[in-house]
């Protein structure tokens, strides 16, 4: 079959990417989700029998049926040559939107950590990402996990020298709401820094909006997201703005699986992770109302 560039599955292979999940083997989650669908109308198996994984995958699934019109009949009537076509083209979407918000990103972000009415020392280019990382000031404090101290010039000289292999749930400053980390209070200000925010106008929105008054919840009625018919703010969503942000001030050269500096699908999962954790909904409800306001 060939592939046509302007298959409205590209389309929502996008939205799917940025707003329920941006590393995502479509053609294990199509096939196994035909499987469990069919396994639980055939009476089966009930959903009780499904694994936790295999019911986040199965949700996840769902989720897309309900986002692209007409796939479930689509897949259940199509070809096996078929069915790879829409994860191809649902894959080539998502992948599509990832590369093109990183390099909308990637040069935007030197803007907002550019001091208001001052520079930035040393200087940062823009399309070239070697002077990012732990290798600059502001990039460096900005990735500093909270468990340490960019002050501190042990914890730094640990950091810049790349000997520290960083986990990827030790959450970096830039995470929270004015850089501020509590220790005893471990969700506040979390998934609200002032750059997350940004970016997520930047990418739901457009960019000319970050510094224009009104808040996210209207990124989500304008632009990207009123085209997907996007009405709030999703868990996946927030961690997909925070991956692309951690990259963009990161020195990793490629937006990677695993790309060994920054692990962008290991801190997208962990974050997911997080906002998914069913002992956690309580707080996570209060973030989304933030994000929602």
């Amino acid at each position: 079959m060939a592939r046509r560039r302007g298959d409205p599955l590209l389309h929502y292979g996008r939205h799917f990417g940025r707003t329920v999940r941006t590393f995502c083997r479509l053609q294990p989650l199509l096939r196994n989700g035909m499987g469990r669908t069919m396994q639980l109308e055939l009476g089966r198996m009930v959903e009780e029998d499904l694994s936790e994984s295999e019911h986040k995958d199965h949700a996840v699934y769902k989720t897309l049926l309900a986002m692209v019109p007409g796939l479930e009949e689509k897949l259940n009537t199509g070809s096996d040559r078929e069915v790879f076509y829409v994860g191809d083209m649902l894959n080539r979407g998502a992948a599509s939107a990832r590369s093109d918000d990183t390099k909308s990103l990637k040069s935007a972000i030197v803007d907002w950590i550019t001091p208001p009415s001052g520079i930035l020392i040393p200087p940062i280019q823009r399309n070239i990402k070697t002077d990012r990382g732990f290798h600059h000031p502001t990039t460096g404090n900005l990735l500093c996990p909270v468990s340490m101290d960019w002050e501190n010039l042990s914890d730094r000289e640990a950091l810049v020298s790349g000997n520290m292999v960083l986990a990827g749930d030790l959450w970096p400053r830039f995470l929270y709401q004015n850089g501020i980390y509590v220790d005893k209070e471990p969700w506040k200000g979390l998934f609200r820094g002032s750059l997350l925010v940004k970016g997520y106008k930047h990418v739901f929105t457009s960019p000319s909006s970050v510094n224009k008054d009104g808040g996210v919840s209207r990124a989500t009625r304008s632009s990207n997201a009123r085209r997907h018919g996007m009405h709030h703010v999703t868990p996946a969503s927030i961690a997909y703005i925070a991956t692309q942000i951690q990259f963009c001030l990161s020195s990793a050269p490629s937006f990677s699986r695993s790309n060994g500096t920054s692990d962008s699908e290991n801190f997208y999962n962990l974050i997911l992770e997080l906002l998914e954790d069913p002992e956690e909904q309580s707080e996570v409800q209060d973030l989304l109302s933030w994000w929602n306001r």
